[in-house]
């Protein structure tokens, strides 16, 4: 079993930055593409930004230039450095990794959320 644990998120003002981080943990032989993706109240779940095993990476367009992901491979975690944060990014973000577990083929997991939200 992979389980997905993030932190970081919190309450900050307009204009400022906050890091999210999520370590992918349990019985794991190897972890491909990661990203995070957001929820806002009564609004589906989008995009914000994926990073491959080699580190390739893609953005939504509302977030391009603000927003950086990266990852520890040795350490199965991702992160997701937001700055110039506006109100509009408030939401649940939610990080995903593609994994083979020891015992169960390649499969999406979610971990469960973490609540960014910018004040105005």
């Amino acid at each position: 079993q992979v389980q997905l644990v993030e932190s970081g998120g919190g309450l900050v003002q307009a204009g400022g930055s906050l890091r999210l981080s999520c370590a992918a943990s349990g019985s794991i032989l190897s972890v491909t593409n990661m990203g995070w993706y957001r929820q806002a109240p009564g609004k589906q779940r989008d995009l914000v930004a994926t990073i491959t095993g080699g580190g390739t990476t893609r953005y939504s367009d509302s977030v391009k230039g603000r927003f950086t992901i990266s990852r520890d491979n040795a350490k199965n975690t991702v992160y997701l450095e937001m700055n110039s944060l506006k109100p509009e990014d408030t939401a649940v973000y939610y990080c995903k990794a593609f994994a083979l577990g020891r015992t169960v083929p390649w499969t999406d997991y979610w971990g469960q959320g973490t609540q960014v939200t910018v004040s105005s």
